[in-house]
């Protein structure tokens, strides 16, 4: 049993780890082949998988669109067509309803969001042990596919959310009307040292609740299937019964990804549109 449960606790630890690239406690510089590695190596470390993964599936996104813009029709589309038009026209639709502005940022920025954050959560629907494995054999000693499982690509989207809220909020409000937003509301004026703490502490929580609310779901998400997939290791009933539950949850988890990609996309309206609202 207890062998078992090193086997068990081994392998997920395995398929939670990132491979992260940095300088080794013996200042060569390689890949990590454990978590107290990875930590060692620092800021400079960089988890290589997901950089990879992200960047991909962001240039499949822009290859996809573009080859669909391409060939569009007036006549019958085809099924690539059909599916970047409801796709278009839903984006629009939650941008017309939230912000409005006139703006030739906000909807591309939607559009890239919803699709970049999709994409990169439905590679959570792959077995876990394919690329796994396929990394061991090539001799690389971690991989992960889902790059919104890792903080530093969820943080990184929302920080550049935030970014760019802070600079419409001072594009089209002033500094002093920025200012005078965080420093004079709710309270008045004479608290405004309450305001200013009550009000940038709200501001600050907004890209940090952006990056964990879809980190941790997908990262739970991750966790259950690698948790289903130890059941194949016992018996053939339990094997059978691990199999319907990865079906099941797979089924449920199509509704996950697109929900997370759908409140990271409305979220991101709803920020633009209060950095673009004056407040009297």
């Amino acid at each position: 049993m207890s062998t078992e449960a090193h086997s068990s606790g081994e392998y997920i630890k395995h398929h939670l780890q990132n491979l992260t690239y940095g300088q080794l406690p013996d200042g060569t510089w390689g890949f990590a082949h454990g978590a107290a590695e990875a930590k060692a190596m620092g800021f400079w470390a960089i988890n290589v998988d997901s950089m990879l993964f992200s960047i991909g599936l962001g240039l499949i996104f822009l290859w996809l669109f573009r080859m669909a813009a391409k060939k569009a029709t007036a006549g019958i589309p085809g099924g690539l067509q059909n599916f970047v038009e409801w796709v278009i026209e839903f984006v629009d639709g939650s941008v017309r309803g939230s912000f409005p502005y006139q703006s030739t940022l906000v909807a591309p920025l939607a559009l890239t969001v919803f699709m970049w954050v999709f994409l990169m959560n439905l590679m959570d629907l792959f077995p876990v042990d394919w690329f796994p494995y396929a990394a061991t054999l090539t001799g690389l000693p971690h991989l992960k596919i889902v790059p919104s499982t890792d903080p530093n690509v969820t943080f990184g989207l929302s920080l550049s959310v935030f970014l760019l809220v802070l600079y419409y909020s001072f594009k089209m409000k002033g500094p002093g009307g920025f200012f005078s937003e965080l420093a004079f509301q709710p309270f008045p004026k004479i608290l405004f040292p309450v305001n200013l703490l009550l009000e940038g502490v709200g501001l600050i929580a907004k890209p940090i609740s952006l990056s964990l609310r879809l980190f941790g779901n997908m990262y739970a998400g991750e966790m259950i299937f690698i948790l289903i997939a130890l059941m194949f290791g016992g018996s053939w009933l339990l094997a059978l019964f691990g199999g319907v539950l990865q079906w099941a949850w797979a089924v449920f988890h199509i509704l996950i990804i697109t929900l997370q990609a759908f409140i990271f996309m409305v979220l991101t309206i709803v920020y633009m549109d209060m950095a673009h609202a004056e407040h009297h």
